[in-house]
């Protein structure tokens, strides 16, 4: 018998899960809140949808699934995914940021720990085709002595988002995250950080411009910078005692090596990044797999949060 799945969600990221999740062995069961997007998602996928919201489909009852996916607006996230934890699933993968505060992630956390639910956020750059490869790379080489990062955001593209403005004042939180776990996970956690922030925007008035560095626990020394005024793109470069790898655009992998000023594109096998959403075919088939090695948990999600998302970003 299959596994049942709820995804909870009918919109755009909901579409990107409804393509891997036809292609995985499981009983999948969409629920989404509009009647609108569960139109757009049986044109698009041919996948019919539950309309209505969560809350109302739990009033009849339904048998618990073995495992559950949150892909609503980022505001609900925190609200849907602690219906389900007190509804009993147990395993669930939430899209990243979880919460739009960090009182929103613990508040997930909390739950999860006391209804002993395993909850995982889903920062799907882990496993880019690129990251993979890096992660082969850096432990043949053995390990990270140094790496930095950047995750310079497109004002001009963000001012004029339809979305909430709670959403773009936590633009950091919500989006930029993506590269601060992937260079944390490549390169380890900060035993020492410092953080320095300037500027604001409109939108997101607690900084504009960010730098900082640190020393790791593994004893790697660490820098970033990105600037929301000027003109950038995301970026990590992760060095070892042999070569310099660099995940720029974040999808591709070049190296740099020792003695060498030549940076070449390495060839990696990234089809199910390019039929698929990046990342999520690969993170989706571990979640189901409960092969947590590459999974980031909502504690480490949560500690994240408290310790460095929010002093990089200025948040209070």
């Amino acid at each position: 018998m299959k596994d049942k799945i709820w995804l909870i969600g009918a919109g755009l990221m909901a579409r990107e899960y409804v393509k891997v999740l036809k292609q995985m062995p499981v009983d999948l069961t969409v629920i989404g809140r509009s009647e609108k997007s569960a139109m757009e998602m049986l044109e698009k996928t041919g996948t019919p949808v539950i309309s209505g919201g969560l809350e109302k489909y739990l009033t009849k009852k339904p048998a618990l699934p073995q495992y559950a996916i949150v892909a609503v607006n980022v505001e609900e996230l925190t609200k849907m995914t602690v219906k389900l934890v007190n509804y009993g699933v147990k395993n669930i993968l939430v899209e990243k940021p979880a919460g739009l505060t960090l009182a929103e992630i613990k508040r997930v956390y909390d739950e999860a720990f006391k209804n002993r639910a395993k909850v995982f956020v889903a920062y799907n750059r882990r496993f880019y085709a690129s990251v993979i490869k890096a992660r082969e790379l850096i432990a043949e080489d053995g390990g990270v002595i140094s790496f930095y990062f950047e995750f310079t955001e497109w004002s001009h593209v963000i001012e004029k988002m339809n979305k909430p403005d709670k959403v773009k004042a936590k633009m950091f939180l919500a989006n930029s995250t993506h590269v601060v776990d992937l260079a944390f996970h490549l390169g380890g956690k900060p035993k020492e950080f410092n953080f320095y922030t300037a500027g604001g925007l409109p939108w997101h008035r607690s900084a504009s411009r960010f730098a900082g560095a640190g020393i790791t626990e593994g004893g790697a020394v660490f820098s970033y910078c990105a600037n929301w005024e000027a003109p950038g793109r995301w970026g990590v470069e992760v060095l070892t005692a042999k070569r310099r790898l660099i995940l720029r655009p974040l999808e591709k992998l070049q190296i740099q090596l020792k003695g060498s000023l030549e940076v070449d594109l390495v060839s990696i096998d990234d089809q199910l990044d390019i039929v698929y959403k990046p990342g999520l075919y690969r993170q989706v088939e571990a979640f189901l797999k409960s092969d947590v090695s590459n999974l980031c948990s909502i504690k480490e999600h949560y500690l994240n949060t408290e310790k460095y998302y929010y002093p990089m970003a200025n948040y209070h």
